[in-house]
């Protein structure tokens, strides 16, 4: 259950740069490549005469080639020609509305007449000089709504994460959680205590004392269709935390967009953008490979959950008052859904 009718992240530049790349997006099998005037194009990854995967083909002059027995399509979905075959009657691939933005490129998996790319959220931190962005790709074997529910309650970096950004004092300050229209916020706010390692690392990162009292927060931010950007950060103690001068602090966006493969496996593109000392590659790298161990701690947990509630259908989980950012935001999912789903309205006719 996801919506289709909107943009989600179907991969990055770099994954194309050599050829194509076959991917499974919201149960819709495409194949991205760049077409002859470099332009990001996406095609139903399915050959009309029999049926082969185009991904394990290739690109000549801005067509796709495929790697079985030669038929050449074209970006629009029409075959363009075939090794001794007439094809002028041969059916049209389904295409795929796809944007390159942010250092990102998007796809529309639903309706084809509803692609509007001005409905693609600005990410400052991805077009301006005073930020650097690292992150990166995991493929996991969940269902979608279980990694949002997992950004939306930070309370198990205490367990999961407990020698990196985990610490009790995350169990200990109460998270609120407010509602705006489709987009849901959780955020914890924890003062004068000791930062965890990761956060120890960004401080010295930022020339600042990683030895002293801080105050730390965490805003996550849901936006459909599983968009879950977070702030977080340090400040040294009594200099007005979350709005400390950027002197006194170490703060950052952890960016997660989650895209649906299957109803139990998704691509996701983790990262962290920051706004201090943004022309420190090797301080970017650091971050990054830090990250990477952080999310991959997760991975078994979300995969034997999702094990877990695949064998026990019948069973209900709890809910308490931590996971009220992942509820709202699975109402949000359920309202979307629900209205792509729902029937066109018909006009009756009537006697004059």
């Amino acid at each position: 259950m996801y919506p289709k009718n909107t943009w989600y992240v179907a991969c990055t530049p770099d994954e194309i740069a050599q050829g194509l790349l076959g991917r499974q997006i919201c149960g819709e099998k495409i194949v991205f490549y760049r077409s002859q005037e470099n332009q990001v194009a996406a095609v139903e990854d399915f050959c009309p005469h029999r049926g082969a995967p185009l991904s394990l083909g290739y690109v000549e002059n801005g067509n796709l080639v495929c790697g079985y027995h030669g038929l050449v399509m074209g970006c629009d979905g029409k075959t363009v020609e075939m090794p001794g075959q007439r094809v002028r009657g041969f059916p049209c691939n389904k295409t795929f509305a796809v944007v390159e933005r942010y250092g990102f490129i998007w796809v529309w998996p639903g309706e084809q007449d509803k692609a509007d790319p001005t409905l693609i959220h600005h990410l400052e931190w991805a077009v301006s000089d005073q930020w650097a962005y690292g992150g990166g790709l995991f493929h996991i074997g969940c269902d979608y709504r279980l990694m949002i529910d997992n950004l939306m309650d930070l309370t198990h970096e205490t367990y999961v994460h407990a020698s990196s950004i985990g610490q009790k004092e995350i169990d200990e300050a109460a998270p609120t959680t407010t509602v705006e229209g489709d987009e849901v916020v959780t955020a914890r706010h924890m003062e004068n205590i000791m930062a965890p390692p990761f956060w120890r690392m960004a401080l010295r990162g930022n020339n600042l004392a990683d030895d002293v009292p801080v105050d730390r927060w965490q805003i996550c931010r849901f936006s459909p269709p599983s968009h879950v950007l977070i702030e977080v950060g340090v400040a040294h103690a009594g200099n007005g935390g979350y709005h400390a001068a950027p002197e006194f602090k170490a703060s950052s966006i952890v960016v997660d967009f989650i895209t649906p493969e299957t109803d139990t496996s998704i691509w996701y593109f983790w990262g962290m953008a920051r706004n201090f000392n943004p022309q420190d590659e090797a301080l970017t790298a650091t971050i990054r490979e830090g990250q990477r161990k952080i999310f991959s701690e997760d991975l078994e947990m979300l995969e034997r959950q999702q094990q877990n509630l695949l064998d026990h259908p019948q069973r209900n989980v709890l809910k308490l008052n931590i996971d009220a950012g992942g509820v709202q935001s699975r109402r949000v999912l359920e309202r979307i859904v629900a209205s792509e789903r729902a029937p066109e309205p018909q006009l009756i006719a009537t006697a004059q």
